[in-house]
């Protein structure tokens, strides 16, 4: 006999017994098995599994099935067939000592009346005797022409739960509820209303930095080192010291990986947004989970409390798509791999090394380019160099930026006139009448519908003919289209309108939050430059600068008047000393050029004139 009350009290399945009484009868034993469904919502191990035990217990002692172990699964459904305690039960079918398996109800053992069908006919190749207590059903009594039914029944009550379940599931996800089982790492369920997400700060502070590490140009391989070595805890060990709801298991509490820190940067609940619908299962009895794509994908906005701003998920994106490559085992990866195209064909520039012998500034030339040969000399599609260093690339976007934040500066209300400029509506005013154009319009199509309404009751009676109807009929539907069409164009220019004040806005505020800076770093980088398209040099005049159209983030391509007096005031003392070397040096230069040209033509003209070389050592 064993002691029921020695069993665990957890979810997972238990085997329990005495394997020493077992041993003694290896192929003659009992197994009593009890299983409570996963929609039942119990804390520890329910009294209900706890009254299938006694039961099954109660009647192996009465009809001497000795000896007899439990097995069970506490919060499983019927419907999976990879319960612990079932999968416990199969491999001591498979050892070959199993005589008799007990259970309350035959739905017990599982709802799918196939896979339960099967089971039977396995039981009985075995010699193995199933007993279903309530059911009445014992197979060493001979068949029962009602178990197939009984079988079919209990999946119809699988499938009748299922789609009632889900059918609860679709409204939440309409009405924009949270239906996920868990809550992503950097939140916690307010415990006032569980359907509320509140900022957990303690997460929240490891979010925000791994988006601005990967903003300042780290990778995801990079990221999770660093977290892992500072020991930071990952989400499934945080979530267990503040009682969250994530899966514990784990090996190292401290151990980060690249698809933990990939997972956290593409999830959009950061911004504030419920995201419904993100996957499905065919089938109740299937447990493969397949992905909608974001279109199918229900999004309600500001649900909860954001974690990062759109500005910094949108940038944490593009730069997590650009995939960086070093020219060199040796050298690594140029950060402005991915912002870089050329002007002529509209491709990427490609990330080089320099060439021997032309020092360590390395390039990038446009990645259609293909030196002119026999092999690529009649093929379509390529392009031609549109060489550039990566210093002068750097400077330009530095000087760039200097330039604009200056100019917001000291004249915000015209920056924002300027960017502005761009759209269909450049005024107040205009805006104004375009919306009083909107309100005459809907005005109108309100008229419209009582008018089309009478028109058809007028038809019906036949106070209006046909011929009539359909002439009045089309008139008024092509009004009521042309209609439409104004009115969503108009509500497209003002909400323009609106956008570029609300951009400008935000490009300001990132110019404000960099009050001085003297060096291009990796994050001033990624966070004022959409994209820089490079020109091709004009060969015809070797002092031709090079041009570069640099698209700022929120405002793009923007022309900004340059006052040349306040650019020299921002040139520090030293700045004005190197630069004033460098002219130094290039004056140097060019006098020994000089010099030396002076002597050649000199010794050029003594041979010409003497027949003698007055310089023997030239």
């Amino acid at each position: 006999m064993y002691n029921v009350n020695s069993l665990p009290s957890n979810s997972a399945a238990s085997v329990l017994g005495c394997r020493k009484e077992a041993d003694m009868n290896k192929h003659n034993l009992t197994i009593l098995y009890s299983r409570l469904s996963v929609d039942d919502d119990r804390d520890g191990e329910s009294g209900s599994i706890q009254n299938q035990k006694m039961l099954l217990e109660t009647y192996a002692e009465r009809n001497d099935l000795k000896p007899y172990i439990h097995a069970s699964d506490d919060g499983y459904s019927g419907t999976g067939w990879d319960r612990p305690g079932w999968q416990k039960v199969v491999e001591e079918i498979e050892a070959g000592r199993v005589k008799n398996i007990v259970v309350k109800n035959l739905d017990r053992i599982g709802r799918d009346y196939l896979r339960v069908g099967l089971l039977m006919e396995m039981l009985t190749e075995k010699s193995i005797t199933l007993i279903a207590v309530q059911d009445g059903i014992d197979t060493s009594r001979g068949e029962d022409d009602f178990t197939p039914f009984r079988a079919i029944l209990a999946e119809w009550y699988a499938r009748d739960c299922s789609k009632k379940i889900r059918a609860i599931f679709r409204a939440k996800e309409q009405d924009g509820k949270h239906v996920s089982p868990a809550v992503p790492y950097g939140y916690l369920r307010d415990k006032e209303d569980k359907q509320m997400w509140v900022v957990d700060e303690g997460a929240a502070v490891t979010v925000r930095r791994i988006f601005n590490m990967i903003i300042d140009g780290y990778g995801v391989a990079q990221i999770a080192k660093i977290l892992t070595e500072e020991k930071v805890l990952n989400p499934s060990a945080h979530s267990q010291t503040v009682g969250g709801e994530m899966n514990h298991h784990y090996s190292d509490p401290h151990q980060w990986r690249s698809t933990t820190v990939a997972t956290i940067i593409e999830r959009r609940e950061y911004l504030g947004h419920t995201i419904n619908r993100k996957s499905y299962t065919d089938s109740y009895k299937s447990k493969q989970r397949k992905f909608t794509s974001k279109d199918e994908q229900l999004v309600f906005e500001n649900t909860h409390p954001a974690i990062v701003s759109e500005e910094v998920w949108s940038n944490a994106q593009r730069l997590r798509r650009t995939i960086r490559r070093s020219p060199k085992s040796d050298m690594p990866p140029s950060r402005l791999t991915g912002l870089l195209f050329c002007k002529d064909c509209g491709a990427k520039m490609t990330y080089r090394a320099s060439a021997p012998g032309h020092g360590d500034h390395n390039e990038f030339v446009c990645s259609r380019y293909r030196k002119q040969s026999t092999v690529y000399a009649d093929r379509e599609g390529y392009c031609t160099q549109h060489y550039i260093r990566v210093p002068l690339v750097e400077e330009a976007i530095l000087f760039t930026i200097k330039t604009v934040a200056k100019y917001v500066l000291k004249n915000e209300a015209d920056f924002i006139e300027r960017v502005r400029e761009s759209s269909v509506i450049r005024q107040r005013e205009s805006v104004k009448e375009t919306r009083k154009k909107i309100t005459k319009a809907e005005k109108r199509q309100g008229e419209l519908i009582a008018v089309v309404k009478k028109l058809l009751e007028a038809n019906a009676t036949g106070r209006i003919p046909d011929s009539h109807f359909d002439k009045m009929f089309t008139e008024y539907a092509d009004e009521q289209e042309s209609l439409d069409k104004n009115i969503a164009e108009w509500k497209k220019q003002v909400a323009d309108f609106d956008n570029d004040g609300t951009r400008a806005d935000k490009f300001i505020e990132l110019v404000k939050s960099y009050t001085e800076f003297t060096e291009l770093s990796t994050q001033m980088l990624n966070e004022f430059i959409d994209k820089v398209y490079i020109h091709e040099r004009d060969k015809t005049s070797r002092r031709a600068p090079r041009k570069l159209d640099i698209y700022l983030n929120f405002i793009g391509n923007i022309s900004i008047p340059i006052d040349e007096s306040d650019l020299v005031e921002e040139l520090s003392a030293e700045e004005l000393e190197k630069l004033e070397r460098q002219r130094q040096r290039a004056n140097e230069r060019c006098r020994a050029y000089r010099a030396r040209k002076k002597e050649r033509i000199a010794a050029e003209k003594a041979v010409a004139e003497n027949g003698k070389n007055p310089n023997p050592a030239a």
